[in-house]
């Protein structure tokens, strides 16, 4: 007899472990770990999915009494070996069992069963996702003649002596081709079989992506190669951190780590930050790789991304690229898991299970027994902390600096612009007179700048010139940012918008005195933009890329071709333009306002400024000519601005992290964020302040911990919720999610109230 351990999709903490199964004799060989199946729990029907198989019954209870497996719903999804992690995830990111195992399932599964009648089975329910199969038409007679009036029948017949076509372009061009290819299949002059149609595999045209093989590597290059290779061949979840400026080649390194994966049989899982860097990584990828990759990410369709993950699953390709959520991809044996720019806060998951890609791909490479490299020119505190101690949760991390750029490239020449003086000497335009400069010089050599600013909209809020008031969203408390091409006010927040003049009454313009003077202060790409138009020659092509623009599918990739084709161009984005970019005739970098996110109330906000502006520094000058880089601000003395003038980390470095030490901050402990949120703020309140106090019951005295709050979040209200949160400090090396997880599955649940456990918590906001 086979018994299955079953975790209930029902997400709730009071669950936190496994139910035990009969999996019938007709079912043994689908009912295995991975699967989703259908089971009685308390009385009703609900869907689950199998962590683990036995031989052996529940111990303490007769075989026959334990419950059977109804259905099986969908086959495998993940493995023994991910199924562990599942477990590992789910104690250390505070979160149910089942809400640790969806990211493992095959896209567009949703957690629902249902059925037509009482007499047929259970389905699972899917967004438009599964195979889908393309009905192709072969020739079997060529000497086939229709009779005169038969046109669709000859000219499907001219059509296909050519050779095999999808039904599909046949009917797009012959009008009423199916019923013809019907008729020619009766006869026996055709025959018409099913192939499976691969959605989403499309690579990339960008000429810049598909980059020869150099003749030979740098010596960092050389070095750090070596390093992976044994890393890789302990098969122990060794890390090697690959430190390297921007443009030192560290792509280069993963394609020739990965070959040498491939050569042993074994396959490599690739993690990007962004998705507008996925079209060139997948076609550096596949220029050297071919076919055998896959690409996985949000952009793709339900269909698409499940194409890409099924091929993985039958073992048909073996490289995966793509972002945070390709690391569940059913690989069955990697060599290497590579998480490109690992300092990118994309890499933290916002919803349930709120984990880190960094910290999963540790604990995958040791379950797998592969080896795992982490890639930046701007490593994180962490990253850099752990390297240091030379070892983290029993695995060796090694780092490997790669200090100089190939062919003799050279770092760009970084100059910092003091906007608080140029206000001063009368200045009020967007660009400063050196950028205006820089800008005209790329215009008359006929080269390409980029321009960051990290802030979507044309200005960040509007204020009345006559009492002051500034519009808020109602149902956020956050200022409404305006888009000067919608005449709107948008909310960031919550995504709605309102025209200016409708704003809050169609009357008025101002919502308290209902003035009409309402003035635009800060700025944002729209306005950059449109500035940009207004100065510079027609012949110059500026490029916007924003959230707002790259809402559509493809839009990413459209404006990077853009971009990669224009003679001379400018292209103006926000922080998705900073890195991974790699674009040779690029010889200005300029940063518009290098203060938009340095004051913002995070304990991170100057490291993420440094990583960012270091980043979008190294977008100049990778390729023969050298490269200049432009910095605005109001605070040109800070060390996060000045360690990017010098090119020299320890700059920042040696500031950032005596503050950290002293105030107890990552990476010399663990933050946890707990956040209540609900619609009654009495209630919001309650349940914060009874999770504190449970939280610093059982703190106690324990050394190196600490509970912060309850107090209100710095958006205190969104999408009309009221949200508070609770902090816990505590040691490196302690059980942080094992005590959050406790104290919240304790506290007495309100209607209406819901509580986020946020362990390693990088959103303070």
């Amino acid at each position: 007899m086979r018994f299955a351990s079953v975790i209930p999709d029902i997400p709730t903490r009071a669950l936190r472990d496994t139910f035990d199964y009969l999996v019938p004799e007709e079912m043994e060989a689908a009912c295995v770990v991975g699967a989703t199946v259908l089971v009685s729990f308390s009385h009703r029907n609900v869907v689950g999915y199998v962590l683990a198989t036995s031989d052996e019954p529940p111990a303490g209870v007769p075989a026959e009494k334990v419950q059977p497996v109804a259905q099986v719903l969908a086959p495998s999804a993940f493995d023994e070996h991910a199924a562990v992690v599942i477990r590992w995830m789910a104690h250390e990111y505070a979160c149910p069992l089942c809400e640790a195992v969806r990211p493992w399932l095959a896209p567009g599964q949703r957690v629902k069963v249902t059925r037509t009648d009482e007499a047929s089975p259970w389905e699972l329910v899917r967004e438009q996702a599964g195979p889908m199969d393309a009905r192709w038409v072969e020739l079997l007679d060529p000497g086939f003649e229709p009779v005169r009036n038969a046109s669709r029948q000859r000219a499907v017949v001219q059509a296909l002596l050519a050779g095999p076509q999808r039904l599909a372009e046949l009917s797009a061009t012959i009008p009423g081709a199916g019923t013809a290819v019907r008729a020619l299949q009766k006869r026996g002059v055709v025959e018409v079989t099913s192939r499976r149609l691969v959605r989403g595999g499309e690579g990339t045209t960008l000429s810049s992506a598909a980059a020869p093989r150099p003749e030979s590597l740098t010596r960092g290059q050389t070095e750090a190669l070596a390093v992976i290779d044994a890393a890789r061949r302990r098969a122990d979840g060794s890390v090697v951190l690959v430190d390297g400026v921007t443009g030192s080649g560290k792509t280069e390194v993963y394609l020739d780590a990965i070959e040498h994966a491939l050569a042993e049989g074994r396959g490599a899982l690739v993690l990007v930050p962004e998705i507008s860097l996925t079209a060139q990584t997948v076609g550096r990828f596949r220029s050297r790789f071919g076919e055998d990759v896959a690409v996985l990410h949000s952009r793709l369709s339900t269909g698409e991304r499940y194409d890409q993950w099924d091929l993985v699953r039958q073992g048909r390709v073996h490289v995966v690229v793509g972002a945070r959520s390709a690391l569940f991809a059913p690989l069955a044996d990697p060599g290497l898991i590579i998480i490109d720019e690992e300092h990118e806060g994309s890499y933290k998951q916002d919803q349930a299970p709120r984990y880190h890609a960094r910290d999963v791909a540790a604990r995958l490479a040791a379950e797998r027994g592969c080896a795992l490299v982490l890639g930046s020119a701007t490593p994180s505190l962490e990253a850099l902390e752990r390297c240091r101690e030379g070892s983290w949760r029993g695995r060796t991390w090694t780092r490997m600096s790669m200090p100089e750029r190939p062919g003799g490239a050279v770092l760009p020449k970084v100059t910092v612009v003091d906007m608080a003086q140029q206000f001063r000497d009368g200045g009020r335009s967007v660009f400063s007179p050196p950028l205006r400069q820089a800008l005209e010089g790329v215009v008359e050599r006929g080269e390409k700048a980029v321009l960051l600013l990290n802030r979507r909209g044309f200005a960040n809020f509007l204020m009345c010139r006559e009492c002051g008031a500034v519009p808020e969203c109602p149902h956020c408390s956050t200022a409404l940012t305006y888009h000067e091409r919608t005449h709107s006010l948008m909310c960031h927040s919550c995504g709605r918008s309102w025209p200016v003049r409708a704003y809050p009454d169609p009357s008025t313009a101002c919502p308290v005195c209902g003035s009409r003077y309402m003035a635009a202060y800060g700025v944002g790409t729209q306005r950059v933009e449109d500035e940009l138009r207004m100065l510079l020659p027609a012949g110059v092509e500026v490029i916007r890329m924003d959230a707002d623009t790259t809402r559509q599918k493809g839009a990413h990739q459209r404006l990077l071709e853009q971009f990669d084709a224009a003679e001379c161009a400018v292209l103006v984005g926000t922080q998705m333009i900073a890195k991974g970019l790699d674009f040779p005739e690029v010889t200005l970098v300029g940063v518009i306002n290098a203060d938009t996110m340095l004051k913002l109330p995070d304990f991170r906000a100057a490291e993420r400024t440094y990583d960012l502006l270091e980043q979008v520094a190294g977008r100049a000058g990778r390729g023969e000519k050298v490269g200049q880089v432009i910095v605005q601000t109001y605070w040109a003395a800070h060390p996060a601005i000045q360690a990017v003038v010098a090119h020299d980390r320890q700059v920042f470095l040696e500031p950032e992290l005596a503050e950290r030490r002293e105030a107890g901050y990552p990476p010399f402990s663990r933050l946890g964020n707990v956040t209540v949120t609900g619609r009654s703020a009495t209630a919001v309140r309650e349940v914060a302040d009874e999770l504190a106090a449970g939280l610093r019951v059982v703190v106690g005295e324990r050394a190196g911990w600490e509970v912060l709050g309850p107090a209100d979040c710095v958006k205190a209200r969104v999408k009309d919720r009221t949200r508070r949160h609770v902090m816990v400090k505590c040691p490196v090396g302690a059980d942080l999610g094992g005590l959050l997880g406790d104290c919240a599955a304790r506290v007495k649940a309100r209607p209406g109230v819901s509580l986020a456990v946020d362990v390693d918590a990088h959103d303070m906001m």
